[in-house]
């Protein structure tokens, strides 16, 4: 049986999360994107269409949404007769958008954790400031609410389970996350910038030996040998997916690693030293009050924009460490994907691409009943093995590399 989809956001992940849906509408059903600019969803009910993506007939709509209006969120899902919600706006919706989900009884999924635009609010752990406050609710109410599913948080939490599952004892979950692409401008960034910028102004948390330990941005590197993109070097940073298995896994060390070229580092720290990545307002000699990280915002480039001339490739994936009878093992299990491949077959480049297509996956399984948990979790909590077999098949494949070589990772 389908299951309908409203899609909330109208950038470049929701044109992969359209895309994605559609080909996969035979266990989705209906289509509904919804944003506060009811152009942005026409254009990517435009490109969906011209791609002839929609597997089956069906019907693809585009409305307009402000949804901070929870009342109007919840008229939307009920007008639409959608079952699953799909919340790929900006992390500053999901409180409201999940209170719409539970009033209206319906399934809520997001990619990321929740913000608030005043403040940095990672105080470990994070999701307990805000989504898991509402975990009793959904449970209640025998409603799914799957939280941080896109590649990272999500498909990585799936890794670190799967790589769990895989050893006697686990002692390190390290997520490392490289984009060897190059889109060919001055600097940009690959996701909203207003958020991609919030990651790394406040403290770095890890969780090491069983504790939150603190540490600033580029403090800590990292250089590994990786599949396809070569060496890279990564540095420590803050970031969801820590938050929530440094909770649920029981392993004593979890880190998260990103890649950045020298010229990011260069004018990120230039950008911050000056103020202008500040989320306070601040007065301007004429009276205006403004943010300085919205100005910051306004004046790159749009992330969607990206897409048409990026080239090369993302690796992204965990190595855990531990032992597997009586010895030492360590797992890299990973997924590498291309720019233009994602480019030529949706309109979006690889970073949208990567968050954009594992949610579709969730929602699949949620159609299914196989990942309909009718509570609130976050990815490692659910059977990792079917949501990498879907991934497989609808466009990111995984791999795993260890003392046996480097091989898919399926369980068909």
């Amino acid at each position: 049986m389908s299951k309908n989809v409203l899609i909330i956001g109208a950038g470049g992940v929701a044109q992969v999360v359209a895309h994605k849906c559609a080909q996969n509408n035979d266990v989705l059903g209906n289509i509904a994107i919804a944003s506060r600019t009811l152009s942005k969803c026409e254009e990517i009910v435009a490109s969906v269409k011209e791609k002839g993506a929609m597997k089956v007939d069906g019907k693809l709509t585009a409305h307009e949404l402000n949804a901070l209006d929870v009342k109007a969120t919840v008229e939307l899902i009920r007008e639409t007769g959608s079952e699953i919600v799909i919340n790929v706006g900006t992390a500053f919706l999901n409180m409201s958008v999940m209170s719409a989900c539970l009033e209206a009884e319906v399934t809520y999924l997001d990619t990321a954790i929740h913000e608030e635009p005043d403040k940095i609010c990672e105080q470990p752990p994070w999701y307990a400031n805000y989504e898991w406050k509402r975990r009793d609710e959904f449970k209640a109410k025998g409603l799914t609410a799957i939280l941080g599913v896109g590649f990272d948080p999500g498909v990585v939490n799936a890794y670190a389970r799967l790589g769990c599952d895989m050893l006697d004892t686990v002692e390190s979950v390290d997520i490392v996350d490289v984009n060897a692409g190059n889109h060919g401008k001055y600097f940009a960034t690959n996701f909203d910038p207003e958020i991609n910028f919030r990651e790394f102004t406040g403290t770095v948390y890890s969780w090491q030996n069983n504790a939150w330990q603190s540490n600033k941005m580029f403090e800590v590197s990292r250089t590994d040998e990786l599949p396809i993109v070569g060496e890279q070097t990564t540095y420590m940073s803050g970031h969801d997916e820590v938050h929530s298995l440094s909770q649920n896994l029981g392993v004593p060390n979890v880190r998260f690693w990103m890649g950045f070229g020298e010229h990011y580092i260069n004018v990120f720290t230039v950008l911050k030293s000056l103020g202008l990545l500040s989320e306070q307002p601040v007065m301007t000699a004429e009276g205006q009050e403004v943010v300085p990280l919205k100005v910051v915002k306004a004046v790159l480039p749009d992330p969607s924009s990206l897409a048409p001339n990026y080239t090369g490739k993302t690796c992204i994936g965990d190595f855990v460490k531990g032992t597997k009878d009586g010895k030492e093992k360590e797992v890299f299990i990973y997924n590498v994907a291309d720019h233009k491949d994602a480019y030529n077959e949706v309109g979006s480049q690889g970073i949208s691409y990567t968050a954009g297509v594992p949610p579709v996956a969730a929602a699949m399984l949620v159609a299914t009943g196989e990942w309909d948990a009718k509570t609130m979790v976050n990815v490692e909590e659910l059977d990792p093995r079917p949501f990498i077999n879907v991934l497989n098949k609808i466009g990111l494949p995984t791999r795993i590399k260890d003392e046996e070589g480097d091989r898919p990772v399926s369980f068909d």
